[in-house]
């Protein structure tokens, strides 16, 4: 993998289109891309945009956000991704989550969503709708192939559309629920990086058009 491209930026907090209590998050450091203000489907949000220098490369991006580091706690916010124009035809619309993120995204733990997997007619690809990941050591196809079924599961998504991500997070168990589902889609019973804080962040893979909207954090 190449060398990471570091970026600090901050960005201004704001309030959605919509009637919410929630604003934008602030963003201390971008890796591998950048950040901006953009209004999306109604909605006011970040997107994460890739550096120049990751074209034609299997790299992902985070913005980490600003704050005190989190170990247990709530996260939710919308999110929509679809692979951007030009992409490879396997490419997924990688965006989600990092949670507990090492200091300038050397280690994470991650759920995050494969949106154009939502509604194929593939039923195997539909079972890989959301992932958990924890990097550098457990990357998806170290996870798939070592334990089949167990850190990626389906739920119901259009690539572009806004979707609603609530992570659940307590010692080393993690829930994620998608669209203000009541059960949870994927359930993480022995995170890879026990139960060690970090930082949240933004995360996306170079090859999605990745919006966040607003977010809250419950620690």
């Amino acid at each position: 993998m190449t060398p990471r491209i570091l970026v600090a930026i901050l960005v201004m907090t704001g309030a959605a289109s919509e009637a919410r209590s929630q604003a934008l998050p602030t963003i201390a450091e971008v890796i591998n891309g950048h950040t901006e203000i953009v209004t999306y489907r109604g909605v006011r949000a970040v997107k994460l945009v890739p550096a120049l220098e990751t074209a034609g490369k299997d790299e992902d991006m985070m913005a980490v956000l600003a704050g005190p580091e989190f170990k247990n706690g709530t996260i939710q916010l919308s999110v929509a991704g679809a692979p951007r124009p030009g992409m490879p035809a396997d490419s997924r619309g990688f965006i989600g989550v990092s949670f507990r993120t090492g200091p300038h995204g050397v280690w994470s733990d991650v759920f995050y969503l494969r949106p154009t997997n939502g509604r194929v007619e593939d039923q195997l690809r539909r079972n890989h709708a959301v992932q958990y990941v924890s990097d550098p050591e457990f990357p998806w196809y170290r996870l798939r192939q070592e334990s089949p079924g167990v850190y990626e599961s389906y739920a119901d998504m259009e690539p572009g559309a806004w979707t609603t991500m609530r992570i659940e997070v307590a010692g080393t168990k993690a829930r994620l629920y998608v669209n203000g589902a009541s059960q949870p889609c994927l359930v993480i019973n022995d995170l890879k990086h026990d139960d060690r804080p970090g930082r949240i962040a933004l995360w996306a893979h170079v090859q999605t058009d990745a919006y966040f909207g607003p977010i809250t954090i419950t620690r």
